[in-house]
């Protein structure tokens, strides 16, 4: 069940994107985020809004999960909003007291909010349509020079981060039920100040902790018993290969990336 699986939540398996080799998948998604500090004007990303917005309508990722992965950071858009609004210079449209809000301000206040979400929306890609194992595979083979260059330990990184990702669920699911638990036995933990409220995750959080030693320690007896011994000539079920929509992809990521670059020459910079 969890080889359909990204971070707990279910999402289709059966769009372009999702079919992507995920060592190019992690390439072009970089790319994509590096062109969005390259924008530096409306035009290029009104651009990048365009491309971004084709690629979740091709993964086939609802709007409300797209919506529910932006909810976590609504916090630093809003703060990131307000210190270009304050700071921007030039004659002032708005001032009271120490505080004034310019055109400028204004501008660098919405580019940099759109510049913030199209960031996560990226990042969100690669997380919703490449599943924790695919992931720390591509990590690992991509990261495979170090290895032969550095002597770096690089299954052992890819190995504890899939781990890692794979226990977040179940983590997730464990805390549900101490939280219902210690509920159930009187509990309050919605009510009262902040000092409260974190008084009240502490019975929470020991059992949590308890727990999860517990699954690390019969893991590594698991592997054990399983003569798992490193990556050191160890073979993989699912083996990665590049095919044709690999290179379709990075072709139109590369021309688009192009297509910005051409864009800031031309046009005058909001920045």
């Amino acid at each position: 069940m969890l080889a359909n699986v990204t971070i707990g939540t279910y999402y289709p398996t059966d769009s372009v994107i999702h079919k992507l080799d995920p060592r190019m998948k992690i390439v072009l998604i970089l790319l994509m985020m590096t062109s969005v500090f390259f924008c530096k004007s409306f035009i290029s990303l009104g651009v990048t809004l365009c491309v971004t917005i084709a690629i979740v309508l091709i993964s086939k990722i609802s709007i409300r999960a797209i919506l529910k992965g932006l909810k976590p950071i609504l916090i630093i858009v809003i703060f990131t909003s307000l210190l270009n609004l304050f700071y921007g210079s030039g004659d002032p449209i708005f001032k009271f007291w120490i505080f004034k809000i310019t055109q400028k301000g204004v501008y660098n206040a919405i580019f940099m909010s759109f510049r913030v979400i199209l960031l996560v929306i990226n990042g969100l890609m690669l997380t919703y349509t490449t599943t924790p194992t695919s992931l720390t595979d591509a990590i690992e083979s991509l990261l495979k020079p170090l290895h032969t260059a550095f002597k770096l330990d690089i299954h052992s990184l890819a190995m504890t981060m899939t781990i890692a990702l794979r226990f977040i669920p179940t983590l997730i699911e464990e805390v549900d039920k101490i939280m219902s638990a210690q509920k159930s036995r009187g509990a309050d933990m919605e009510s009262g100040n902040f000092i409260k409220r974190v008084k009240a995750i502490v019975p929470v959080l020991i059992p949590l902790f308890v727990s999860s030693f517990r699954r690390a320690n019969d893991l590594a007896y698991a592997m054990e018993c399983r003569c798992y011994r490193g990556g050191e000539g160890r073979t993989k079920m699912k083996q990665m290969h590049l095919v044709g929509k690999d290179y379709v992809a990075m072709i139109f990521v590369v021309l688009y990336f192009a297509g910005i670059i051409v864009i800031n020459i031309f046009v005058p910079s909001v920045l």
